[in-house]
């Protein structure tokens, strides 16, 4: 779920209380114990879990408590500790990596997001899986989008992905009813999208007309659904694959940017004070939606999962008062809409010190039964072919079909080692342009040269296609 927020480093001393030393293998028998797929696991091993959890979190929580209770009664005498890592998406990509990079600190699971794998395989962080999936016959019900998202550059596959998402325009039918708008919206052009913002804003006072992620704070969250998000439905793109070579001087990504200024300048998005709260993604979910504060988000596919029973804002009437359609291309061109996709994988860090006993948990979570849960109860667009074809996931949610049918058009970042710091480069162009520190084009051409200056000049192309 890419979702989903922030971007500040966070010191070692701040990481200090999270690195709980993993356990040495526990005393006893090292025989075979069959593990809860019915594989073998390499007898009772004490293993660590590192997630995100971000809100509440108690949709991964109560997942990964089953999971454990699952694991070691058919494992007797194992023990899973589970560490929840509270953090925002960004701060939690520093604190695991700076884990990962002792075996005393390593967890033996840990919750990674796609677009990092490159970069963290770079590092040394991540251990291959090859040797275990080869056997693994559930393997083959994924399907081959997921798990060329959980490769290496050197095509070895270091995770195993438990859902995908999807991105879209999520808009309140009853402030669309006040402004005078229609309940089945579907614009075809920015400009669309921009001309039912500021009927709002004229129309129904003290609601945000429309928010778009952008700035440091929410990280990932802004380069991807936000400035990708418009960028991608332009004629450009950020990495040229046929020439491999990052995408420079884009028109693409200044009219990206100029949309950017023009919802913030003209008051259509939050303030920027607002958009630069590390919690902002929370409170779109939790607050601003529920409570009608806000018309239009440009948002993930899981957002519900705030509204459930279990979720931060249980709001069952959510499926009558807000509807979902899909982000336009720029003017129309192209498929006509767009949408991007991330998704996360279970991985084993290198320096684990229980693999086989880290293989057999990540079986656990990923038979049919447990996969078919979590793809239900957090909001995931499945990525297994038994899960996407199950008829209670397929009824679980009102927009669960919306969401899905996205794939056909959806983009998936160049999850290349230099994507994480060409990011931010992205993050820091919107920055710049939604507080007034500088045009689009000279916040385009900061990031140009700062893409330069990560990737080198020869890897880059004036060139999307």
């Amino acid at each position: 779920m890419a979702m989903k927020n922030g971007f500040k480093r966070a010191g070692v001393l701040a990481v200090g209380a999270l690195l709980l030393g993993v356990s040495a293998c526990s005393q006893g028998s090292t025989t075979k114990q069959p593990d809860a797929s019915g594989g073998q696991s390499s007898g009772p091993a004490n293993i660590k879990i590192a997630y995100q959890q971000w809100g509440p979190g108690t949709v991964m929580k109560t997942f990964l408590t089953g999971a454990k209770a699952e694991y070691e009664a058919a494992n007797p005498g194992s023990k899973v500790e589970i560490v929840p890592v509270v953090a925002s998406e960004n701060d939690y990509y520093t604190k695991i990596q700076l884990m990962m990079r002792s075996p005393n600190t390593a967890p033996d699971l840990v919750y990674e997001d796609t677009f990092l794998i490159n970069s963290d395989i770079t590092a040394g962080y991540l251990r291959p899986l090859d040797d275990y999936i080869k056997d693994w016959s559930d393997w083959s019900q994924f399907q081959e989008t997921a798990k060329g998202a959980a490769k290496g550059q050197d095509g070895k596959v270091y995770g195993v992905p438990d859902g995908t998402d999807t991105r879209a325009l999520w808009y309140n039918k009853q402030i669309f009813a006040k402004a005078g708008l229609p309940a089945d919206w579907q614009p075809k052009t920015w400009d669309d999208v921009l001309t039912a913002a500021r009927a709002i804003k004229s129309k129904v006072p003290g609601v945000i007309p429309l928010n778009v992620y952008s700035g440091k704070p929410m990280g990932e969250a802004s380069a991807m659904q936000g400035l990708e998000m418009l960028l991608y439905g332009t004629k450009d793109t950020l990495y040229n694959f046929n020439q491999n070579k990052w995408v420079v001087g884009s028109q693409g990504f200044k009219d990206s940017l100029g949309f950017v200024k023009t919802i913030f300048t003209e008051g259509l998005a939050p303030q920027p004070k607002q958009s630069l709260d590390p919690n902002w993604g929370n409170k779109v979910g939790s607050d601003l939606l529920p409570n009608s504060k806000l018309a239009i988000a440009l948002d993930g596919s899981w957002l519900y999962n705030n509204w459930q029973k279990t979720g931060a804002k249980p709001w069952p009437q959510w499926t009558e008062v807000l509807g979902q359609t899909a982000m336009p291309t720029q003017t129309g061109e192209g498929k006509g809409k767009v949408s991007l996709s991330g998704g996360w994988t279970w991985a084993i860090p290198a320096k684990s010190k229980s693999p086989d006993a880290a293989w057999s948990f990540i079986k656990t979570l990923q038979t049919q039964k447990n996969a078919t849960k979590y793809a239900t109860d957090g909001a995931q667009i499945a990525v297994r072919k038994d899960v996407a074809s199950d008829a209670g996931y397929k009824s679980s949610a009102k927009s669960t079909q919306f969401f899905t049918d996205l794939v056909a058009v959806t983009v998936y970042r160049p999850a290349l080692p230099e994507y994480p710091k060409v990011s931010n480069e992205i993050i820091t162009a919107m920055e710049a342009v939604m507080t007034g520190q500088s045009s689009p084009d000279d916040a385009a051409k900061n990031y140009d040269q700062a893409v330069e200056s990560i990737v080198g000049k020869d890897k880059t192309t004036t060139q999307s296609q």
